[in-house]
C-alpha cells in the first residue's frame, strides 16, 4: 500500500481557458480531442507535428494554435493547465519545473514523477461523469474498470440525470429547497429499467411523488 499523500479529486472547467499541449503524436491527438470537447483554447508545441494533430488544428482554428519548435519555459505564461505527451523525461521535467515556477498544474502522460495532476479514466453518459483513478500508479486497473462500467452505465443514466436536474431547477425557480427531497425512489433499479423500456410516464409519476413528499 502506498504511503503517498492522497490526490484531491476535481473537475476543471476549461471553457475559454488557455491550455498548453507539449507533443503532437498519437497520444497528443487523443488529449487534444478531450481538450477541445472541454472548450479549452489549446496551444500545441512540438518540433514535429503529426498529421492527426494538424488535421484537428485545421478543423478548429479558433481553438488550436500550433507552434512547431521545442518547448520553452515562456510557453507556460498565462496558461491554466499543461500536459505533455513526449517520451523524453527531460522535456517532461522541464515542463514540470516551469509549471511549478508559475503555479501551473502539469500532467505528463505515462510519467507520474513529472505530474502535478493526474487524469483519471472516465465514463460519461450525458452530464453523468464517473472518474476512476489510481493516482497514476496503475492506469491499467483504472482502464479496466472503465471498460467494465461502460457496459453497465447505459444511456438510461443520462436520462435519469436530466429528469432529476429538471426537477431541481423547477424547485429552485419556485423558491423551494431541494435538500428535503428524498430522491431514493428515483435511484432504484426499477427506475432505470422503466427508462430503458420507455415507460417515462411511470418514471415521471415517481418523480412527482418524490417532490410532493418534500412539501408534506
Amino acid at each position: 500500500m502506498s504511503d503517498a499523500v492522497g490526490d484531491y479529486p476535481v473537475n476543471l472547467r476549461l471553457d475559454g481557458r488557455r491550455v498548453l499541449l507539449v507533443g503532437a503524436g498519437n497520444v497528443a491527438a487523443r488529449k487534444l480531442g478531450d481538450l477541445l470537447a472541454s472548450g479549452a483554447q489549446v496551444t500545441v508545441v512540438a518540433p514535429l507535428v503529426r498529421e492527426a494533430v494538424r488535421a484537428m488544428a485545421d478543423a478548429a482554428p479558433d481553438q488550436v494554435t500550433v507552434i512547431e519548435r521545442a518547448f520553452v519555459d515562456a510557453d507556460l505564461d498565462g496558461v491554466w493547465l499543461a500536459t505533455t505527451t513526449t517520451d523524453d523525461p527531460a522535456v517532461n521535467a522541464a515542463v514540470r519545473a516551469a509549471g511549478d515556477a508559475r503555479q501551473v498544474f502539469v500532467n505528463s502522460a505515462d510519467d507520474p514523477a513529472n505530474c502535478t495532476v493526474t487524469l483519471p479514466a472516465r465514463v460519461r453518459q450525458g452530464d453523468l461523469l464517473v472518474a476512476i483513478s489510481t493516482g497514476g500508479r496503475a492506469p491499467a486497473v483504472a482502464s479496466g474498470l472503465r471498460r467494465q462500467l461502460q457496459d453497465e452505465l447505459g444511456p438510461e443514466w443520462a436520462t435519469l440525470v436530466e429528469l432529476i436536474a429538471g426537477a431541481r431547477d423547477r424547485l429552485h425557480a419556485e423558491g423551494r429547497s431541494t435538500e428535503a427531497v428524498d430522491w431514493r425512489p428515483m435511484l432504484g433499479s426499477g427506475t432505470l429499467e422503466a427508462i430503458r423500456e420507455g415507460r417515462l410516464a411511470e418514471v415521471k409519476e415517481r418523480l412527482e411523488a418524490c417532490l410532493s413528499s418534500s412539501s408534506d
